[in-house]
């Protein structure tokens, strides 16, 4: 979906506020709310922990967002069975009618279209035919439309991250509990082939009781950021106005699973500190005289590293790097007592088998190669992106539905994953100051979960 050309009054707000205060000033409010206690949960709300519902032989999905990212999405869900998508909706008219014949070219209905303006995603969620929205659009517009599509009492799915601020956090969570409707996000690097290995492997007891973990996102974006298009244009914006780790979700997702949070641990507090800020406006002074972005400023520093201290003493490291020539990583490491997995390249150490990794985990991927990708894996690797992971994502959500068990991710997962971005900043504007975590579940954080078990089929 396009950068919307205004945006609703909370966010315009936001954004302007930051525009004349500066990073620090909105760092400094967040801060403030960032050491508050869970708020009590409000009358007439229930624990959306274990939510299930009747299962549905056909998962009725409109489409929000159906740009670069969404139209690869709905390419997935049109390969999968008992999908049919009844609406779609874009604030650029010719990518509706696209997708329209995407959806009728694979033998169905032509679904609605919406994209009269900015809003029109109001009237989707309000229809009658549609059991599933799917939201793909820029961040600022994700709580927004997902609390919208449950109060109009639909399932709700949400690209990464699912909020942008501690309140939009509380917002998806208060909606889901309220209406009882799945919300959960898109981290699609959950359902990566390795990602789900050591998943299994952890689940197993491989790698015994965990202790430690890292994750990142570092990804060597600095021609991108500084180029012309909508999608550079408002990944730049972020980095002009907050300063503190921005993407977190996709390295810290996997991890935590792995370390089982809101299914035994969670999140306590964590402290932030960015490097300073360099590459970016190099990059920005080499640009031709006259060109506009040349008045750019930005704060957001080189590389972020937020460390994360959960309440059974685990520690997570996480990085943020979109500018420096490191090469692609989410870095995707975890330790126990009886072994230690690291990726990029992956690679394995455990205990009593000397001091240099394993390199070859043909053995491993033979033994805890986790179920779905045995099944998935060829279908995957054809239709979906990111290395299949995000066909198999779309599979799993659809399988879900269809069988009325729980979602492998909760609103509160999608909650605490994404406060990491606001929480950040906060830690930072405050020198690195410790910033508690919310307890997104309430006191619900130690409930066991199934979690895409070995057994999932």
């Amino acid at each position: 979906m396009s950068t919307p050309n205004s945006l609703p009054f909370s966010r315009r707000a936001m954004m302007q506020a930051v525009g004349v205060c500066g990073a620090a000033a909105l760092g400094a409010g967040l801060a403030g709310a960032a050491d508050e206690a869970a708020p009590p949960r409000p009358s007439g709300q229930k624990s959306a922990l274990g939510l299930k519902h009747p299962p549905l032989e056909t998962v009725r999905v409109g489409m929000v967002g159906v740009g670069a990212r969404g139209s690869g999405l709905l390419g997935d869900l049109l390969n999968i069975d008992g999908v049919a998508v009844t609406a779609v909706c874009d604030v650029v008219p010719e990518r509706v009618a696209a997708a329209q014949a995407r959806v009728v070219a694979k033998g169905q209905p032509s679904p609605a279209g919406f994209s009269a303006n900015e809003t029109d995603f109001e009237n989707l969620c309000r229809r009658d035919d549609v059991d599933l929205v799917y939201v793909a659009t820029p961040w600022e517009w994700h709580a927004a439309m997902a609390v919208c599509a449950m109060n109009g009492g639909k399932h709700v799915v949400t690209e990464v991250p699912a909020a942008v601020t501690q309140q939009e956090c509380w917002d998806l969570v208060n909606a889901s509990e309220r209406t009882q409707r799945h919300c959960m996000m898109l981290e699609n690097c959950c359902y990566g082939e390795i990602e789900m290995l050591v998943l299994n492997m952890v689940r197993q007891g491989v790698l015994g009781e965990l202790t430690h973990a890292e994750a990142g996102y570092i990804h060597p974006f600095l021609a991108g950021l500084l180029g012309t298009a909508e999608y550079s244009v408002w990944r730049r914006r972020h980095l002009m106005k907050l300063n503190g780790n921005l993407y977190p979700t996709h390295g810290l997702g996997p991890v935590a699973l792995y370390l089982d949070i809101h299914g035994g641990d969670r999140f306590d507090y964590l402290v932030s500190m960015s490097s300073c800020e360099k590459s970016l406006s190099k990059a920005r002074d080499a640009l031709p005289d006259g060109d506009p972005r040349r008045h750019e400023t930005y704060v957001c520093g080189d590389v972020n590293t937020s460390l994360i201290k959960t309440a059974l003493g685990r520690s997570i490291s996480v990085q943020f790097d979109l500018v420096t020539p490191r090469p692609y990583s989410r870095i995707n490491m975890i330790c126990g007592t009886d072994g230690t997995f690291a990726d990029y390249p992956p690679r394995l150490a455990l205990q009593g088998k000397g001091h240099a990794w394993e390199t070859d985990l043909a053995p491993y991927h033979a033994e805890y190669g986790h179920p779905l990708w045995r099944q998935h894996k060829e279908q995957a690797l054809k239709s979906g992106g990111h290395g299949g992971m995000d066909y198999l994502m779309n599979w799993r959500l659809i399988h879900c539905l269809r069988s009325g068990c729980p979602l492998d991710m909760t609103v509160y997962d999608a909650a605490a994953w994404s406060s990491i971005l606001p929480l950040s900043v906060a830690s930072v504007a405050k020198g690195s100051s410790p910033v508690s975590v919310p307890d997104f579940t309430r006191g619900q954080w130690q409930t066991p979960r199934p979690l895409l078990a070995a057994g999932a089929s």
